[in-house]
């Protein structure tokens, strides 16, 4: 158990340490390095696991598209935090996983597989999509530092950018959900779940290793050439942005911390708790998350929109502790950072 809330604490960090980062370092890079660095490093941790897997036969009619997922994941995660703020873009992403599994379980699994979408799985998933429309619409409080500033084209902008920030969300719950059903049908045919898991990140950050070198790379010169306009430094302007030790000292946090250290820490735990128990304790990631980003980020939620988190996170709790019935694989670890 101690495994498994260090993973969930360490995760419901992602978004605070991500807004430590330099404005040149933006959520793709974030998510880009975390994924794919800590990725890689995952997979190195299980190598014999990995390549059973990555040689075994069919394995790659569900490693190509959970890994794919697996690399847009981050991309929309850290995208929507950006956006929607860290507590709205986590709960977002994260509550909606477990929903958007169980439909793709509709579409994947063979029919006698298929999980049942009975009235309480129905009621649950309807407070889920009421708060994520909650949260769209009525997420953030004005900030009342700039509200009598910005006037309401200010306001305006702010809402298109918590919306986008939310539909992103939803972009990440799915995505990471197909991540878990694929990786389940691997486990389902022989697999492992060590070497599933680790042979999904390796796919994963081997599309998104291109990705971090072409967007951090496109940091720096931006940044050098901003530089060279204001003081004609432009090395300086390079390590001002994604090569600054800041910058740097936080994404290695990123990837050693929520990726590597929580994921071996939640697979440790795994071997002494069930996995039904195991997903309802990582909720407390999303409430970390919240706190930290009421605390130490500063953001400002609306009365509704805390009246939409309470929804979101009533009707994951509602799925994850649902033991009637046909089982529904929910995610097996909680999302990567």
């Amino acid at each position: 158990m101690t495994g498994i809330v260090l993973a969930a604490l360490l995760w419901g960090t992602t978004g605070t340490a991500a807004a430590l980062l330099p404005a040149g370092v933006g959520p793709l890079a974030t998510g880009a390095t975390a994924l794919g660095v800590g990725g890689l490093l995952l997979a190195l941790t299980a190598p014999r696991a990995t390549g059973r897997v990555l040689r075994a036969r069919g394995s790659w009619r569900w490693l190509v598209p959970g890994g794919l997922a697996l690399a847009v994941y981050p991309l929309a995660f850290y995208s929507s935090m950006s956006l929607a703020g860290v507590a709205v873009g986590n709960v977002v992403s994260l509550g909606t996983a477990p929903l958007f599994a169980a439909l793709l379980e509709r579409v994947v699994l063979p029919r006698g597989e298929r999980p049942g979408l009975d009235r309480r799985w129905l009621v649950s998933a309807g407070a889920a999509v009421a708060g994520v429309a909650l949260l769209a619409t009525h997420g953030h409080a004005p900030d009342p530092a700039t509200a009598s500033g910005s006037g309401a084209s200010g306001a305006t902008d702010e809402a298109g950018a918590v919306a986008l920030g939310v539909v992103l969300g939803l972009v990440a719950g799915l995505t990471y959900a197909g991540y878990t059903v694929t990786t389940g049908r691997l486990i389902a045919g022989g697999a492992s779940s060590r070497g599933a898991m680790a042979a999904h990140f390796a796919v994963g950050a081997t599309v998104l290793v291109p990705v971090v070198v072409v967007v951090l790379g496109g940091a720096v010169r931006s940044g050098a050439a901003t530089a060279a306009v204001d003081d004609g430094t432009p090395l300086g302007a390079a390590l001002a942005a994604a090569a600054s030790p800041p910058a740097w000292a936080v994404l290695a946090y990123l990837v050693l911390g929520p990726v590597v250290l929580a994921y071996l820490a939640f697979g440790r735990g795994l071997r002494s708790v069930p996995g039904s128990r195991a997903t309802t304790v990582t909720l407390l990631e999303p409430f970390v998350a919240t706190l930290l980003a009421v605390v130490a980020v500063g953001e400002r939620l609306a009365p509704l929109g805390w009246l939409g988190l309470a929804l979101v996170l009533a009707g994951v709790v509602s799925v994850a502790t649902d033991r009637r019935g046909s089982p529904r694989r929910l995610p097996p670890e909680p999302a990567p950072a």
